[in-house]
């Protein structure tokens, strides 16, 4: 049940042993206990390296609380027999398993879907990687920067003078965790009808991949290999960010209706007759040069100034905002796309709130993440072990 609305989550009874680090993993199983879920957080001894980012006190960090709240805090270290043992256990009540080990490490703690699925038919495995379980680049580790590079999304990123340059947010990271969410949650109405869990694997490399739409089709249509182009969208024109006379802003004109109000605006009515510019083929053809021509106007007057114009005139178009700016507009603040949570030792804390809105099972964004091994005692006890078979455990080493 959600601790800020009193309702049920959509995901409420499914257990989650989510057995990840630093970004892909954790962040889709922050969105399954965002969802409702019960998701048990397992870490080796010295803890998730996130604790140490960001501002740490201790072992709590503003960056580990970004990707891990909502979740029970366990200790329990893998490289030890017991500790393995404690895991299985775990595992054949859990729903769902989400591990973002290198490919190859669970089988050899025999962690592994095919080790645990005999004891679960029912448990539902997820495996994030830097390039996927199959495939002859399966056991390279894999990072966001790395992922970024082998996509191809660093080739059309920045402009065609800067060189590669990595898209400002760890998207691959986000992307394997995004697409890990989904097939979670369709093997879970998979299960519903079948009875059986299956492995659901995805991969920095493959998000990357998947979430260049437009490159690929540009690609698979042309042959032409895409190139950077700054701010400027690859299928429509105009549809960039313009220098104005204090600062950038954006305007979205994607089609022929909005690019004629852009041209009245501008107060050059004879766009509309040049067939540079008739029809949005030729305006991407002349992307640049039409550029330059709005850049001309849109540089002599402010920002707002040019806002409050093509606005009127039914323009799409913005202001390009720090984050300062960007959490504190109106808008995020109405959609309560920034929280307040408190921490032990952090203190109030300021985080991210979802951007996924339901009316009948709302997500809940505003929990702490666990202190290191905060729950430990509590999960195992839930599992059926005793006060003194924790203490033994503990006493071993397979547990903190």
């Amino acid at each position: 049940m959600s601790q800020v609305t009193g309702l049920l989550g959509m995901l409420d009874g499914i257990v989650v042993l989510d057995a990840t680090q630093v970004m892909a993993g954790p962040y889709c199983a922050m969105l399954l206990a965002d969802m409702g879920a019960r998701v048990i957080k397992v870490e080796p001894p010295a803890g998730d390296s996130t604790r140490s980012m960001a501002g740490a006190r201790g072992n709590d960090s503003a960056a580990f609380n970004a990707v891990n709240r909502g979740k029970l805090g366990t200790i329990i270290d893998l490289n030890t027999e017991k500790g393995r043992s404690v895991f299985k256990r775990l595992a054949r009540s859990a729903d769902i398993l989400v591990e973002n080990y290198r490919p190859g490490v669970m089988a050899r703690h025999e962690l592994d879907y095919e080790a645990l699925k005999s004891e679960n038919p029912r448990l539902i495995y997820a495996s994030i990687s830097g390039h996927g379980q199959t495939g002859p680049w399966a056991e390279k580790g894999g990072f966001d920067l790395i992922a970024q590079g082998l996509s191809g999304l660093m080739s059309v990123t920045g402009s065609p003078t800067s060189g590669p340059v990595k898209v400002g947010v760890p998207i691959t990271d986000l992307g394997a965790g995004l697409f890990a969410a989904i097939g979670i949650l369709g093997a879970l109405h998979h299960r519903s009808t079948s009875g059986t869990g299956q492995h659901v694997d995805t991969s920095l490399v493959d998000a990357g991949i998947a979430l260049s739409v437009w490159e690929a089709a540009v690609y698979f249509t042309t042959g032409d290999v895409p190139a950077p182009l700054g701010t400027a969208h690859r299928l429509s024109a105009p549809y960039q960010a313009f220098r104005c006379a204090d600062g950038f802003m954006t305007i979205g004109a994607a089609n022929d209706r909005n690019f004629q109000k852009v041209a009245r605006v501008l107060g050059h009515h004879e766009w509309l007759t040049d067939d540079r510019f008739s029809t949005n083929t030729q305006r991407i053809a002349h992307r640049e040069e039409l550029a330059r021509l709005i850049e001309l106007e849109t540089a002599k007057q402010p920002v707002a100034s040019w806002l409050s114009e093509f606005e009127k005139a039914g323009v799409p178009c913005g202001p390009i905002l720090d984050y300062e700016h960007a959490l504190a507009t109106p808008q995020a603040i109405a959609r309560e796309m920034t929280v307040d949570v408190d921490h032990p030792t952090l203190g109030p804390l300021r985080t991210l709130g979802t951007p996924i809105k339901m009316s009948a099972t709302p997500l809940d964004p505003k929990r702490r993440g666990p202190m290191l091994g905060e729950h430990t005692d509590d999960v195992l006890m839930a599992a059926g072990y005793s006060s003194d078979e924790i203490e033994q455990l503990r006493y071993a080493g397979a547990i903190g």
